[in-house]
Formats: C-alpha cells, structure tokens, sequence
C-alpha cells in the first residue's frame, strides 16, 4: 500500500507543528522520519493516524483520499513511545483488543494472538499481566497489537527510546528483521540516527515542522543537502568559510563538508600533525592543511598511519580525493 502527504499542515497557535510537508511512502518500505525533539515528526505521524486534525493538505492511501477518514477507518496499526498498554487486560487480550473491535470471532482471535506472540518471540506469553513483562518484552506487546488487525500501513512514533541501550540495539535489528519479513508499509519516527539508518530505506531530515531531505540512507550519509543537516548527522569536516590569507582556492566552494574516510595518510598534500588520540587500535588525528587554511580530523585504524614517528609537529603528506568533497547549501 502506497501513502502519500500531501502539502500537510498543522498549527498550534503561531507554532508551525507541521508546515508544507510532501511524501510519499511506497508499498512494502520503511521511511524514517528523523529530527530533533521539537521538530514536529511525532505531531506528524498523528496526523497520518488521524488522531490529530489536518488544517491543511490530504493524504491518500492508494490514490484514495483518507484525509476526513476516523482513525479506526484507516487500517493504520501504531506503536507508542509508551506501549499504551492496557493495565487491566492480560497480554492476550491486550493484542486481540483491536480484533474484539472489529468483531473478530474468538477462535480467529486466539490463533491471531498466537502467531503474533510467535512472530515476536513470546510464545506462552498470553495469560501474563503486561506489569509482570520487562520493557523489551512490552514493546514486543504493543508491536503485536499494532499487527494485529493486519494495518495496511505500520506507525511506530520512538518505540525503542525507553529502552536501555544494550536492549534498545538488540530489538532495533529483530525490528529490522521484522519488517523485513512482513514487508509491510512503515514509517518510523526517530531523533536517533543509528535507528533510522538502520530501520529505513529512506530517511526523511525534519526541522521546525518542515522536511529539509528526503534520501535513501547512503545518499543522505553522504551527500547531505545543507551545513544543518551534516551538523545533525555527526559529520566533523564542516567548513563554512576560510580565515587565512595564504589559502588558496579550496576544490569546491564554502560552505562544504570533507569526508575524512576517504583521506589518506600518503600523498603529496603538506600537513602538520596537531594532535593525536589513540584509543586500543582506533586513532584520531587532528590535522592542520597551511595551503587551504583547515583543520581536519581523521579517524582510523593504527596500522593505517604512515612509517616512521607520528607525533604532534611533524609533517603528514595527504592524499584528499575529489569525491572526498561535498558542497553544502547554508540552511541554518
């Protein structure tokens, strides 16, 4: 089933919550929905839900406009940042509430109930109280409720954020696998990049209340569209401008981002070794590039850095490919 948003807007006030935005889900695909607490994804998904109302724009299921539709008539399963369990209902009842509902009979509800338990990994669980159950196994509940009525398109809004981390990078690659096996029609709300790289095919970049890009997750790593977006990323290599009046002109105009993987310590490109930090076999450099008038950090293996002594002072030739740099727009 194919989704799509658009020119989707929502107001609070003189708070633009969701301003102009345009995409398209395909059938089968995972879209992250990536962005800063604040910037409007989970306000988003509310809207695709139907639990919030659109003040302007629509959205369309297969063609069909949905817009006005209730969020029972939507055929969207969603999974909460809290579970939103059902306190009095045991784990059983809890995944079959939206099969009770929509009138399902009881013996299709309990082998619903037991696939799903088995699908996710608790099979036997059924009669548990979901307060006897630990927050991994939680999730597992709320994401096979969500399942349950079989949902034309799934909605998870930061399922794993209450997780601790060693749990939260266990159950974000079942999750991955999941999906995988469903291939089912997601989109999954994040601030976390690791999540949504790993979840989505395509990432869609949210910033007060707009979509600054949509890419499929290579494109993105590699070529975000503005400083913004690289400093949200994680990238180090950001260079808005150059002070130094020795610099010569760069291979690609201000403002740009250096993709120091792709550097290598043996060329002909004078540097001056700043700092080095080394931790087990993995070794930053700070370097410092009089011709361009930069300071760059590279990150690698120890066995990668160039005979002879390696100490602050002294030179380092750089190998620096074309492809190594990337033009930003502004965007901040």
């Amino acid at each position: 089933m194919s989704l799509k948003l658009d020119n989707l807007h929502k107001h609070y006030a003189e708070t633009r919550a969701v301003d102009g935005v345009t995409v398209e889900l395909a059938g089968g695909e995972t879209l992250a929905l990536l962005g800063p607490s604040g910037c409007g994804k989970s306000t988003l998904l509310r809207l695709i839900a139907g639990l919030e109302p659109v003040d302007r724009g629509n959205l369309y299921l297969d063609g069909e406009d949905i817009t006005a539709l209730s969020p029972q008539k939507r055929k969207f399963g969603m999974v909460f940042q809290d579970y939103a369990l059902f306190p009095h209902l045991n784990v059983a009842q809890n995944i079959a509430f939206g099969l009770v509902e929509l009138g399902w009979a009881k013996p299709a509800q309990r082998q619903r109930v037991a696939e799903l338990l088995s699908l996710v990994g608790l099979k036997g669980f059924e009669r548990r109280r979901v307060q006897q159950l630990s927050g991994g196994q939680q999730q597992r509940i709320a994401l096979a409720r969500a399942l349950a009525p079989q949902p034309e398109v799934l909605l998870l809004d930061e399922p794993l954020s209450n997780l601790d981390l060693a749990l939260r990078e266990s159950l974000k690659l079942d999750l991955k696998e999941l999906l995988d096996t469903l291939q089912i029609s997601a989109i999954y709300v994040t601030h976390d990049q690791s999540e949504a790289f790993t979840l989505a095919e395509r990432v869609a970049v949210m910033r007060h209340g707009r979509l600054e890009q949509v890419a499929d997750r290579d494109h993105l790593f590699k070529h975000p569209r503005t400083v913004w977006i690289a400093r949200f990323l994680g990238h180090k290599n950001l260079y808005t401008r150059v002070h130094s009046e020795r610099a010569r002109e760069l291979p690609v105009p201000m403002p740009a981002l250096l993709h120091s993987e792709l550097v290598k310590l043996s060329g002909d490109l004078p540097a001056e070794l700043r700092a080095l930090r080394q931790t087990g076999q993995m070794c930053e450099l700070e370097l410092f590039v009089p011709s361009w008038g930069i300071t760059l950090l590279w990150q690698g293996f120890a066995r990668e850095l160039p005979g002879g002594e390696v100490s602050p002072g002294k030179p380092v030739g750089l190998h620096v490919p074309e492809e190594a740099w990337v033009p930003l727009e502004e965007g901040t």
